[in-house]
């Protein structure tokens, strides 16, 4: 049994998401105690974003005949496989200007592959991964939903429109808002929202 754990704040295991992420973490180790955990801190460890090698060889469908866009395609069969490899996955993500972080965009973007992950139909886009649960601790600054939301979230759509199109449907959203209300306000909402996810 392997759980996916991919992290994108810059601060790292002090991160709020991160937090939240790492109480998910602990209950699926404890009921699946002898599970591999791979992880990917986005941040640590960024990965290039897509470039036009790449879209080219994409989008030609041919093999590529250059050492970037094989290299590019490559890294990118290595994410795929990691995620096609879990039976869990957990994404810790603080919401960037109303959005995911780059750094998760660009791991989106190599995972996110027509002929791979997902095939183009006449009924669309169908998802070519098998479905697994998959978990997202997202931390943002302010309000993103609920009645005092007061700020757009374009995250939470976003994720929820684009992972299906891979075939990961059975998405759970856990979130602590309000961050920058200070340290108790932050506990309150860990505690809170990890006791009703």
């Amino acid at each position: 049994m392997k759980i996916l754990h991919i992290t994108c704040s810059p601060r790292g295991p002090q991160s709020v998401s991160y937090r939240l992420s790492q109480r998910v973490m602990d209950r699926l180790l404890s009921q699946h105690p002898a599970a591999q955990i791979v992880t990917r801190d986005l941040c640590a460890e960024p990965l290039p974003h897509i470039d036009g090698e790449y879209a080219t060889a994409l989008g030609g469908g041919a093999k590529p005949a250059n050492g970037r866009a094989a290299s590019s395609l490559a890294l990118s069969d290595r994410l795929i496989a990691e995620l096609r490899d879990a039976d869990y996955v957990v994404i810790a993500t603080p919401m960037h200007n109303f959005t995911v972080p780059s750094v998760l965009k660009a791991w989106l973007d190599h995972v996110v592959r027509i002929g791979v992950t997902f095939n183009v139909t006449p009924e669309g886009k169908v998802g070519t991964l098998a479905d697994r649960p998959v978990y997202i601790a997202v931390s943002s600054g302010g309000y993103r939903s609920g009645e005092r939301a007061r700020q757009p979230d374009f995250l939470e759509p976003y994720l929820r429109a684009l992972l299906p199109t891979i075939g990961l449907k059975n998405l759970s959203f856990l979130s602590v808002q309000a961050t920058a209300a200070g340290p108790e306000a932050v506990e309150r909402e860990l505690g809170g929202q990890f006791a009703a996810a």
